[in-house]
């Protein structure tokens, strides 16, 4: 919890939490998620990899699999706490070039724990770029919003951008058990 803390006091535009995500909410993004249906999944913004570990969990025994996770003590905790996958410290910009790097063609699953509401216009759409180009069709996007997002103008702009980019937003139950509850917005090439 510490290292959440002072990464959130240190860099508050790129950590948007001050604890973990609890298993309740990796539990219901992994099943929005659906990877036990996908063979090539990428995570941005692993925070400590409590997403990572559930994605381990369900996927595909051969699924491709990689983590990007721009902060270093994050990226570091994440292959701790799953060394058999790759982890890349580097911002979720560059998605492409580690999925040419791998071979890959394109991710059919991307899973973000990216703090949005935290973002400003251009990085929101920086960000969604990079993502749609990743994603192959019919590629699934999810990614959860902290309820008190809903109401702010970054969290209302994040939303109304996935509206226009992927077409319909689907968005899960709230998560209670979350500090602070959050959901899940799922969306599909």
């Amino acid at each position: 919890m510490c290292s959440f803390i002072k990464e959130f006091l240190t860099k508050p535009t790129s950590t948007g939490a001050i604890i973990s995500s609890s298993f309740e909410l990796a539990d219901l993004i992994t099943d929005a998620a659906e990877v036990e249906k996908y063979n090539n999944i990428v995570e941005v913004g692993s925070g400590t990899g409590v997403f990572t570990e559930m994605i381990c969990d369900k996927k595909l025994a051969n699924s491709k699999f990689f983590v990007l996770e721009l902060n270093q003590t994050f990226a570091q905790a994440t292959k701790r706490r799953c060394p058999e996958i790759n982890v890349f410290n580097d911002s979720a910009l560059n998605i492409n070039v580690y999925l040419d790097d791998l071979g890959y063609e394109g991710c059919d699953c991307l899973i973000s724990s990216l703090p949005w509401a935290s973002f400003n216009n251009e990085t929101q759409d920086d960000i969604l770029n990079s993502i749609y180009s990743a994603l192959l069709p019919g590629g699934r996007f999810v990614t959860f919003v902290y309820v008190h997002s809903k109401v702010l103008p970054s969290g209302k702009r994040f939303k109304n951008k996935l509206k226009e980019m992927f077409g319909q937003v689907k968005q899960t139950k709230t998560v209670w058990k979350n500090v602070p509850p959050a959901f899940v917005y799922s969306v599909t090439k």
